[in-house]
Formats: C-alpha cells, structure tokens, sequence
C-alpha cells in the first residue's frame, strides 16, 4: 500500500488526525515484501526517526511527520513507502492492554522440539489461539512462546492438550507472567 492509499484509506471510524495518514487502520500488515536474499537498504539518521515517531504513533499524520523530521510531506510519503516495500515497516497496529481486552493470563512456554522442526512447529503455534510472540533461540530450549489466555483453565487447556499434542514437541516448561509492560520507544 502507497502512502497515497494509506492517506486515502479508511479509519475505521476514528477521529482525523491531520492531512495524510502514516498508516493504514490498526492491524493491518504491509503486503510488499523484498526478495530473498536482496539486502536491505542502510537507513540514514532522518528514516531512523520516522521509525520511531511510527513506533510511538503509528496513526501521526505525514504531516506531522514531516515536520518532526524536517523533511517535504512527499519526501516523507516517498520515505514510508520505502520502508513499506523494503519490509523494514511490516505493518501497523493497536498496543493492546490484554487483560482489558478479556485475556488476563498470560505465560511465556519455552518449547524443547525435534531437531529440525522449527518450520512445521512454528506454523501449529501461530494457529494457537492467544499466540503473541514465537521466537526461535538458543540456549537451554528452542522456542519461546508468549501466549494470552481468558484464564488459568484455557491456559492449561493450550499447553496440555494444543501444544503437548504436536508431534514435534518434546517438552514444555510454563512461565506464568504477574505483570507486564511493553516499552515504549524512547524520544
């Protein structure tokens, strides 16, 4: 999506933020995708700090982003849509507060699998329903899911009988999350 369509699109129903919109409505990702292998483009001081005004609003208006970044609206326009197709902007959402949002438990599981598996079990795990984050690592296991969850019974519900029922998955270790916060960028 060009920025063009971005400021054009609809949103939802929210109240205008200025002239030209920076992002699409909230959950949508960016369809264009870099070819395999093509490296990335290097990002220059003024695209870092549209990444990170778009981090910390990812609704502020090309104008408004111009400004902060003292460039033109279409070299900003130009500037986001590079990032868009170079994938370094893999699209725009809400920060959502889970517990608000009906899923109040929340756990990281670390996952031991079968060697080599990591394609077919990262594909089961983002069918999960409450899977927020999958990460592949090192160390003492090889996976580390973040999932949120209504409550302690569908939590259990997700590794006993979900998660311990792929093939692919050896052991499980449940990490139960007291409190969150997600960091914002800093300004």
């Amino acid at each position: 999506m060009t920025p063009e369509q971005m400021a054009d699109s609809p949103d939802g129903g929210a109240p205008p933020r200025g002239e030209g919109r920076a992002a699409p409505r909230a959950g949508t990702t960016a369809t264009s995708r870099p070819e395999s292998g093509t490296p990335p483009r290097p990002l220059d001081a003024i695209d870092q700090d549209i990444l990170q005004m778009l981090q910390a609003d990812g609704r502020a208006s090309i104008r408004s982003v111009a400004e902060r970044v003292h460039v033109s609206r279409a070299n900003a326009y130009a500037r986001i849509n590079r990032l868009v197709e170079d994938g370094v902007i893999r699209g725009f959402g809400a920060r959502v507060d889970h517990e608000r949002a009906g899923h109040g438990t929340s756990a990281y599981i670390t996952l031991k699998i079968v060697q080599n598996s990591w394609r077919t079990v990262r594909e089961q795990l983002t069918q999960l329903p409450g899977a927020s984050h999958i990460a592949l690592v090192g160390g003492d296991f090889d996976v580390l899911l973040l999932v949120h969850t209504p409550d302690n019974r569908a939590l259990r519900e997700l590794v006993l009988t979900r998660l311990q029922a792929i093939p692919e998955v050896l052991s499980t270790r449940t990490l139960l999350v007291f409190e969150e916060e997600d960091l914002e960028p800093q300004g």
